[in-house]
């Protein structure tokens, strides 16, 4: 194992080097206003694009493996926020009341697509299902987040009803993803040609979110009420929360009579929550007030599953090949 799969990529890098100025150079005042709708008008951007880059085949195409997908939905939607509750009473000392309920939200969100993906094509898993899985995680993940914040949390931020919030979340994420879906006729080959500099709206509407909710957490006084005690505290917060779930993906796949390719795919999709998802639906979700201490340990969480999952790939993908994969 590489030590430069261990260390931070370079869009982590990038994420901490915001934070860092936002912290020296925080927006406000009608600055921030403006601030807050171009990230909103890349937000939209974002899905649009999303919609645009996923096929019709692709959501069908894995569909049918239902018992596989059950089981990963049952993990990010049910598993995730049971644990979050569970631990609560163990966990809870170690950080801040508001860092638990970032801890909290974390547990509500969808899972991630890309690098589920990618670590299952890298594990030697079963691809098509993880592509359905990761991709239906992140399209239900617009109904059912909203519906687990309430659960968890008790609010949604404005003090709005859940379906105020599926609203918004319909509104701001749910029909841009289906306009890109429609447009997808006749500029799907060219997003699909031009993924790789596309990747930086996904990137950069990301880092729009964090400095806009890293500013107004900074003006707020966020490091001021943050002990350093309580960042170490989240960070085995978030390692012990991750640990459980690995453990549980595996041995829920093992006894209910998977195939190892399968349990790959359920471990490396059912373990994971998605940044990119889980920062801009924040920002609709608590419109009005500060996302910078919630979305905090996300971001941590983030960058640990990332560094613990490319391990375990890469030790999946040294096991001899079966006949059926040959």
């Amino acid at each position: 194992m590489s030590l430069s799969r261990l260390l931070p990529d370079r869009f982590t890098l990038t994420l901490l080097a915001v934070v860092a100025l936002a912290s020296l150079l925080p927006c406000s005042g009608q600055a921030a206003v403006a601030f807050s709708w171009v990230t909103n008008l890349a937000i939209a951007l974002l899905f649009f694009l999303h919609g645009a880059k996923l096929s019709r085949e692709a959501i069908i195409a894995g569909a049918l493996h239902w018992r596989l997908h059950l089981l990963v939905f049952a993990c990010t939607f049910v598993l995730f926020p049971l644990l979050g509750l569970a631990l609560k009473p163990l966990l809870a000392p170690l950080v801040t009341p508001e860092l638990y309920l970032g801890v909290l939200y974390l547990c509500a969100l969808p899972a991630t697509v890309q690098s589920a993906i990618a670590f299952t094509s890298l594990a030697r898993g079963n691809i098509p299902a993880a592509i359905c899985s990761a991709a239906a995680s992140s399209l239900f993940g617009i109904f059912l987040t909203p519906l687990l914040v309430a659960l968890l949390l008790g609010t949604q931020g404005d003090g709005g009803s859940t379906l105020d919030a599926i609203g918004k979340i319909t509104l701001q994420l749910l029909l841009p993803f289906i306009a890109g879906q429609i447009a997808r006729r006749w500029i799907g080959a060219w997003v699909t040609r031009n993924k790789n500099w596309l990747k930086f709206v996904d990137q950069g509407s990301i880092l729009l979110v964090v400095y806009g909710a890293f500013s107004e957490a900074v003006v707020e006084g966020l490091w001021q009420q943050i002990p350093l005690s309580a960042l170490g505290g989240l960070l085995l917060v978030c390692c012990v929360l991750l640990a459980l779930v690995l453990l549980c993906t595996w041995q829920l796949g093992k006894r209910l009579g998977f195939s190892q390719e399968d349990r790959i795919t359920i471990l490396f999709c059912g373990s994971k929550k998605s940044l990119a998802t889980g920062v801009p639906m924040a920002q609709v979700l608590f419109a009005g007030t500060g996302i910078g201490m919630l979305i905090l340990p996300l971001m941590l969480f983030h960058q640990i599953q990332l560094m613990v999952c490319a391990v375990l790939a890469q030790r999946y993908a040294q096991r001899p090949e079966s006949v059926a994969e040959v």
